[in-house]
């Protein structure tokens, strides 16, 4: 009997989650469609790319909406069982309230796994959609100076000067991170490089640093040096930088690192990539602040859970705005910022849950 119900309040707790997460972004691609679609028609793209555009933005809208969607859900389900007397019946049994709710639990952990995956997915399908609809266009005039360049495999290019019209570059540093001596990183220095169409481009006078661990570091001095990974043609390195949500977790903790070598300030790519993992994790934190409020829905019926959802969603986001903003100037750790309105949510949460009559 316990196995049918904790189907039962899977199912109806599921069901929601996947309208949800799946609906929002569906709506905003909607939106976003209205507004641009004369800009993609003018491009000359065909239907069929505009829409494949489209699907792959869906894991980066995704990303943001699935601590709402689980809100969304439990409120909706647990407010559901509730006023259906479900839940009393349920206690009548011997069933308590935590229990009852235990395969809610499990989805928002299943919802928290979702969300990590969709972190990582999310940089490679926004390229994809980057590439088909053209959004990055070249800077304007012919030179850019002390610039960095994240390019992929975890390289960082950072560049003195780039000058289109020779094409030619001064004072560039090329940084790979490794994970030991199979793998070793690099740094490669050089005084400047001219770009060869059939060659890419050609460092000259400079150095190469090869660091397979902590303890060891080789040097190789150099009069011209062809790095056969540094491919990306003169008018790829004056396109826009990625942003940070445009980076794997990983990939922006090797940009930070090299970022924070050259004197830059990181703070707010910090809370960026912490955000990463503290926004599907909110999956759970969110839970214990909305199970706790669902069981009052009785009182308003339908309109009173989709207010409560929408209020206690609009707050969560101006937090992370906030605190991002609060931790991107300096005056607390990036860490913390990233972690705080999970924190606040928890908090309130846990006393929240601890007052629920079982």
């Amino acid at each position: 009997m316990v196995r049918a119900l904790d189907r039962y309040v899977f199912v109806e707790f599921w069901k929601i989650f996947v309208t949800t997460a799946f609906g929002f972004p569906i709506l905003v691609n909607i939106i976003d469609l209205t507004d641009n679609l004369d800009k993609y028609l003018g491009q000359h793209l065909s239907v069929g790319r505009i829409a494949l555009s489209y699907v792959y933005w869906l894991p980066d809208s995704m990303f943001m909406v699935l601590p709402a969607a689980v809100l969304f859900a439990t409120v909706f389900a647990i407010g559901s069982l509730t006023r259906h007397s479900e839940i009393t019946a349920a206690k009548a049994s011997g069933i308590s309230f935590y229990r009852f709710i235990a395969p809610i639990f499990a989805g928002a952990i299943i919802a928290t796994i979702v969300g990590l995956i969709l972190g990582e997915l999310a940089p490679i399908t926004n390229k994809k959609r980057l590439d088909i609809l053209d959004a990055n266009r070249v800077n304007v005039g012919n030179d850019r100076y002390n610039f960095a360049y994240a390019a992929d495999g975890g390289r960082v290019y950072k560049v003195g000067a780039l000058h289109l019209l020779q094409p030619s570059i001064e004072g560039m540093v090329i940084e790979r991170k490794g994970n030991g001596p199979e793998y070793p990183s690099y740094v490669v220095t050089a005084t400047g490089a001219q770009y060869r169409p059939a060659k890419g481009w050609v460092l000259q006078k400079g150095a190469l640093h090869v660091i397979p661990d902590s303890l060891h570091n080789m040097t190789f001095t150099f009069d011209s040096l062809v790095d056969r990974h540094f491919t990306e043609p003169p008018k790829q390195l004056t396109l826009a930088q990625k942003a940070p949500t445009d980076m794997g977790f990983r990939e922006l903790g090797r940009f930070i690192t090299s970022m924070e070598r050259s004197g830059a300030e990181v703070n707010e790519l910090r809370v960026e990539r912490m955000l990463k993992i503290a926004i599907p994790v909110t999956c759970i934190v969110i839970l214990l602040f909305g199970a706790p409020l669902a069981t009052s829905t009785q009182r308003g019926g339908a309109a009173y859970g989709i207010g409560l959802s929408l209020a206690t969603t609009v707050i969560f986001l101006m937090l992370i705005q906030l605190t991002k903003g609060i931790g991107g100037k300096g005056m607390i750790p990036a860490d913390l910022a990233a972690w705080l309105p999970s924190i606040i949510f928890g908090v309130v949460g846990v006393i929240l849950f601890a007052r629920v009559r079982t």
